[in-house]
């Protein structure tokens, strides 16, 4: 007895460098989050240097995203069945050699498969960093050292349109893949230093549903890459349908291997519940809406205004401020207005914004529309975690978060190639045209999806 009440004691004890551990993971997640919007600001210089086309700059984006958010599911398992710890250090070491590989890239399928890398080993490190933080901390601790955590997401998009504007305008594209590497060895060596033992979660008979990781994301990849060729090629033609088809049938397939699989990569149980699923909805949308200001307001500004990276990064920042700034606010009236209302607002607000590029196309009127279509996107990322976790059990918070952070991936993919389709024009450099049809698309999207979202989201309950 004497020795379980000393092991006992010993488990709550917190780690004397958690904190440390803290800062290091963090930095590891910061990265995977700017990582989007950095290389955002570097497509049109990257595209021209390397000679890629439409399509290939769209998957530059996708690519990341989609392997990110097909595999986090797939990477928390693995650190729930091996530990942690060495699902960590593999997916830092994957991230930093993608990045090696994607900033060395001389032609498109080097630039690809660096991406594909840059996708598998975020979607390793950000579950499992994620777990070593919550098991390192508890009680009020563990709400500060989450609440950091949430915050590196706005952090991550402000200082990566900024940073991309910089590095491209200065050492050039390359070098917004080859800052991960000297970063990322620092984060590691410090790592293997402070993180103490951790035993695996899960009991040993779970499994890794690989099967279902790789139909989600082969019925992603289909659906991104019909999108794309209907930018080309229209929307009815074979080489548009035909994958659509195929997407539909591998997410068909995909349902189904979740309800018979031993050990599900997904819980669509969970998923079928209204609140769960309005809160995926609305992180859907909300995550596409953003990449597409990123995607198509970096073109605009360095193909049809003449800008460069440096001043388009610095065009940027007032939209990444206005983001986070709309999170805020969110965060204090969801609780007075209720999600359903600050949703449905969130979304016009945001069409609002999105509408006024595509009809006063200067650089600033992109600059304020897409600025003020932000603040109205910020408070829908906190509608969906509120909406999507407010009323699961404890036990379940976990899946539905890896749930929203699997959704938020696939909209960014989805937002990016549905907008790429749509302004193919001018992205092939035949004017704004497809720019202003690409921003009354996203406005339209945002305000067909407040309608969806002022049913959908299960109305405030009246306290008693």
């Amino acid at each position: 007895m004497s020795t379980t009440r000393a092991t006992a004691q010993t488990a709550t004890v917190p780690h004397p460098k958690r904190w440390i551990a803290l800062a290091l993971l963090g930095t590891a997640q910061f990265m995977l989050i700017l990582d989007v919007t950095v290389v955002a600001i570097a497509l049109p210089q990257m595209g021209t240097d390397l000679g890629l086309s439409r399509g290939v700059l769209t998957w530059v984006v996708a690519a990341y995203t989609v392997t990110f958010g097909s595999l986090m599911l797939l990477g928390g398992r693995g650190a729930d069945l091996f530990g942690a710890k060495p699902i960590v250090y593999g997916g830092l070491v994957t991230f930093v050699a993608g990045s090696l590989a994607a900033g060395l890239a001389q032609s498109a399928p080097m630039l690809l498969s660096g991406r594909v890398a840059q996708g598998l080993g975020a979607a390793m490190l950000s579950p499992a960093a994620l777990s070593v933080v919550v098991r390192l901390f508890s009680g009020d601790e563990r709400n500060r050292a989450l609440g950091i955590w949430s915050a590196l997401g706005g952090g991550g998009a402000a200082v990566g349109v900024l940073l991309g504007g910089l590095i491209t305008a200065g050492p050039g594209w390359p070098w917004v893949f080859f800052i991960n590497a000297p970063v990322g060895a620092v984060v590691l060596v410090g790592l293997l230093r402070v993180l103490p033992p951790l035993r695996p979660a899960a009991p040993a008979r779970a499994g890794l549903d690989v099967l279902g990781a790789v139909l989600v994301a082969g019925a992603t990849g289909l659906a991104i890459f019909s999108l794309t060729s209907a930018g080309e090629l229209g929307w009815a033609t074979a080489r548009t349908i035909i994958p659509a088809g195929a997407a539909v049938a591998l997410y068909l397939l995909f349902g189904w291997r979740q309800k018979t699989a031993a050990s599900p990569l997904m819980d669509l149980d969970l998923l079928g519940r209204r609140s769960v699923a309005a809160g995926v909805f609305v992180i859907l949308i909300a995550t596409a809406l953003m990449v597409a200001v990123f995607f198509l307001g970096t073109f605009y500004f360095q193909r049809s205004a003449g800008h460069g990276p440096l001043v388009t990064g610095l065009l940027f920042l007032p939209v990444a401020l206005a983001t986070m700034t709309g999170a805020n606010l969110g965060g204090r009236l969801i609780a007075q207005v209720g999600a359903r209302r600050l949703g449905a607002c969130g979304m016009l607000v945001a069409g609002a914004g999105l509408l006024v590029p595509a009809l006063w196309s200067t650089t600033a009127a992109t600059t304020i529309g897409v600025t003020f279509g932000a603040f109205g996107i910020g408070t829908l990322f906190v509608v969906a975690s509120a909406t999507a976790l407010g009323q699961v059990a404890p036990q379940e918070a976990g899946v539905a978060s890896a749930l929203l952070s699997t959704f938020h991936e696939f909209g960014a993919s989805l937002g990016v190639a549905t907008v790429s389709s749509i302004a193919a024009l001018s992205l092939d450099g035949g004017g704004d045209a497809g720019f202003r049809q690409a921003f009354i698309a996203a406005a339209i999207a945002a305000v067909a999806a407040a309608a969806i979202s002022a049913v959908v989201i299960p109305a405030r309950r009246k306290a008693p």
